[in-house]
């Protein structure tokens, strides 16, 4: 078995007993002697955080995983002192088939017991990517009901964010009413998306208009004055670059010229009109 041995110290840890370096590497080299592992490559961060992977002996030895096959350290916390990078590491290890062996907490995959262990480790970090998820998601649905702030990501065209408020930019907003106004008279959305791209208008992102671009915009009740998060519908103060009426008009358009009878209505009209 190939090891790749790892040995790193903080600022912070030059001062404590046994964390020196050449400690580190005279005790993992005593293990490889004993287990008759052939010691690979030292590789050895001197000053850098446990908490980033930004590290460049650590950068090496994951570009070299094709010469060791299995990777140790004297203390899980030698590698890192982040669960989720952590994981992640695990993760890219598995994938290529490489073990993971830490002297101190007795952490072997290269036994049955290590892979148990180490299984439940990841699920107790998929617990917490979970649990953030949720709280991050019980904010936005708190955030939606108290109207505090847009919830989209990126910025919508039409407008610019400006101290988590929606401002609208006249020029876009030009085009917004535009498309809806072409909508309206019958024309498709490759029409209305052809037009744009001959006129030399861009996108927000700077890229050609596409039939779902338009979709998108006529779809997006935020134009109308209004917000839905997670089937709560509800005003943010912002400008409207339409009226209700006018976007409940294009919505039912759209679902009529979507409508057949294996597809049921999938555009939502606005149920709040004045607020």
């Amino acid at each position: 078995m190939r090891a790749a041995i790892y040995a790193r110290v903080s600022t912070e840890d030059q001062a404590r007993e046994g964390y020196s370096i050449p400690s580190q590497l005279k005790r993992l080299h005593a293990y490889c002697k004993a287990k008759g592992w052939t010691v690979a490559g030292e590789f050895v961060d001197e000053g850098y955080s446990g908490r980033t992977t930004d590290r460049p002996a650590y950068k090496r030895m994951m570009e070299s995983k094709d010469d060791w096959d299995v990777l140790l350290v004297l203390k899980m916390d030698r590698i890192h002192r982040d669960s989720q990078n952590f994981a992640a590491m695990m993760d890219n290890l598995n994938a290529w088939g490489k073990q993971f062996n830490s002297m101190q907490e007795k952490f072997d995959t290269t036994t049955a017991m290590g892979r148990f262990v180490m299984d439940i480790i990841q699920r107790i970090a998929q617990l917490e990517s979970e649990q953030i998820g949720e709280r991050v998601k019980v904010g936005m649905l708190q955030k939606a009901k108290s109207a505090s702030g847009y919830l989209g990501s990126g910025v919508p065209f039409g407008y610019d964010i400006v101290d988590g408020r929606l401002i609208l930019r006249e020029d876009e907003a030009e085009i917004v009413r535009f498309i809806y106004r072409s909508y309206l008279y019958g024309r498709s959305l490759s029409e209305i998306a052809d037009s744009l791209n001959e006129r030399g208008i861009p996108t927000k992102k700077g890229k050609v208009w596409k039939k779902q671009t338009v979709s998108n915009i006529l779809r997006n009740p935020l134009y109308a004055g209004y917000v839905v998060w997670d089937d709560i519908v509800f005003s943010l103060g912002h400008e409207a670059v339409i009226t209700p009426e006018r976007f409940n008009v294009v919505q039912g358009m759209m679902e009529g010229r979507r409508r057949s009878p294996n597809c049921a209505p999938s555009h939502r009209r606005l149920e709040v009109v004045n607020a």
